[in-house]
């Protein structure tokens, strides 16, 4: 890839290979502070920035969360703004994971593939939009946050749903059929069809994020 580039030395080049082979270039004459950190699977970099200290954080916070990539390309990202981040502030972020047929409905292998051009708090918004992808498309919240619909949860989802205008009855505190109505109503609007449940049950997940979007109305 270096080889006949005339700017090269302005250049910052990663790849990693499908076996955690990293190589990684960082061109002399790129602007101050530019520099990288890599380990197995991984190369943190970048140009401009606050110090050696962003990239060490990043590689630090990505090597020791667990989870998925996402989980820990994001917390990364976060621990390098933390560090100082770019010298002239922030403006966009931007995080693409991969898989075979990981996309929506299995159509393409784009897992995730999410960005934010211009925002003042750009890795806090892509954060935020991600939690919304999350919940919509690849619903991998933990299975002990499926919680039984009883009675106060019944009464907070009619409270809430009524308040939205989606549930017209009374605040008896049974799941009843127009209670169920409403929650699938609302949940289908939302686009978290997949995310209904037929036996009485509710994601903890979504019950937060009814009572949040009620609490803004």
């Amino acid at each position: 890839m270096l080889e006949g580039d005339p700017l090269s030395t302005i250049s910052q080049i990663a790849v990693v290979d499908a076996k955690g082979h990293v190589v990684v270039h960082t061109g002399a004459e790129c602007h101050q502070w530019a520099g990288h950190v890599i380990g197995e699977g991984y190369s943190c970099q970048g140009n401009i920035l606050a110090g050696p200290q962003v990239v060490k954080s990043m590689a630090t916070t990505f090597t020791g969360t667990s989870g998925e990539l996402v989980d820990r390309l994001l917390a990364a990202l976060s621990a390098g703004q933390a560090a100082g981040g770019d010298r002239r502030g922030q403006q966009s972020a931007a995080v693409m994971v991969v898989r075979e047929k990981g996309g929506y409905m299995e159509f393409t292998d784009k897992y995730v593939d999410l960005r934010v051009d211009d925002h003042e708090q750009p890795i806090e918004e892509l954060q935020r939009v991600f939690s919304v992808y999350d919940m919509t498309l690849l619903s991998r919240e933990d299975p002990r946050n499926l919680l039984t619909i009883d009675s106060r949860i019944a009464t907070t989802l009619q409270r809430n749903l009524k308040k939205l205008g989606v549930y017209h009855g009374s605040i008896t505190g049974e799941y009843d059929e127009p209670t169920k109505k409403a929650l699938k109503d609302f949940i289908e609007n939302n686009n978290f069809e997949n995310r209904f449940r037929e036996e009485g049950r509710i994601w903890k997940s979504i019950l937060t994020y009814l009572e949040d979007t009620a609490r803004e109305r």
